[in-house]
């Protein structure tokens, strides 16, 4: 599969049926300490992944650049989180390979697999705050739990990422003091703790409000850029997502539909695209739920 470039690629047309033959997980496709490293700091090749059934990826290809915002876009239920969860470990493929820097997340053993996400910072959709902790205590939690630093450089970090989400004077706040985007900015503060190479954002502007999703916006974008980190960011918020991103993957019925530049896939004429970007309710992805015909389910004779 070629790298997203300056035009969308369409792969063809989703469908449904029987579940796709996938073979086991395959070898890696490049050994990490061979070469220079390539300009991908994560690539999936291959990747199959069911639950049960439903086919949740089938044969997907996809290259996340270093140094840059890779979207993942679609349809609610189409395997967004799931992505993320595959990327990080928590998940095994069916088939195919699954790499980050290298490295075949899904052949390693627990201590590597740990050392491995040291390397990346997570928001959660929810942001995930502990409850019980201030917003200091928050972000100093995976410094605790991972270094030795002193109580005084603790301090002058937790300070100075707070200070990068704009939230230095909220320090002794709890997070049920908190607005849902002050939350969600103290998540990220947490997620950059540990100065991780890359940060995985799921559905980052989901229940803000205007001024919250600006805010997110520009951080994460501004984030990216300072610390040079490679950032995916999984969403169906497609305005604010296509203006930050620098390379953009659709994907629906378990395979990637659309693939280019944010301008590219604004342009992209495939229904299934256009659908998602012009929020129609009815097109590839059906308003109604597979059912028999209404005349058939109405006139026959069933124990309710």
């Amino acid at each position: 599969m070629s790298a997203p470039g300056h035009s969308a690629t369409r792969r063809p047309t989703p469908s449904g049926g029987d579940a796709p033959s996938c073979g086991a997980p395959g070898e890696p496709t490049r050994a990490s300490d061979s070469g220079p490293p390539s300009e991908n700091l994560v690539e999936i090749r291959g990747l199959c992944f069911r639950r049960g059934r439903q086919v949740i990826f089938e044969q997907v290809d996809l290259d996340i650049r270093r140094r840059a915002i890779t979207a993942v876009m679609g349809p609610s239920g189409t395997g967004k989180t799931t992505l993320l969860k595959l990327i990080t470990g928590q998940l095994h493929p069916d088939a195919g390979t699954i790499e980050v820097d290298g490295q075949p997340v899904h052949r390693l053993g627990k201590a590597a697999l740990y050392r491995l996400r040291r390397r990346m910072g997570m928001l959660f959709q929810s942001g995930a705050l502990l409850t019980d902790l201030s917003v200091f205590d928050n972000v100093a939690y995976p410094l605790r739990e991972h270094t030795d630093l002193s109580a005084s450089m603790l301090r002058k970090l937790v300070l100075m990422k707070l200070e990068a989400v704009g939230l230095r004077g909220a320090r002794d706040l709890m997070p049920n003091a908190l607005s849902g985007g002050m939350a969600r900015r103290v998540a990220l503060a947490r997620a950059i703790a540990l100065d991780p190479d890359m940060i995985l954002y799921d559905e980052p502007f989901t229940g803000q409000d205007p001024i919250s999703k600006a805010t997110l916006v520009a951080l994460i974008r501004q984030l990216n850029d300072a610390a040079a980190l490679t950032s995916i960011l999984v969403s169906h918020d497609v305005m604010d997502t296509l203006a930050i991103a620098d390379h953009v993957y659709v994907i629906s019925h378990g395979k990637v539909i659309a693939r280019g530049t944010p301008e590219a896939i604004m342009a992209d004429r495939s229904a299934w695209v256009r659908q998602f970007i012009d929020g129609l309710p009815d097109g590839p992805v059906h308003f109604h739920y597979p059912a028999p015909e209404l005349t058939e389910d109405l006139f026959t004779r069933r124990s309710v």
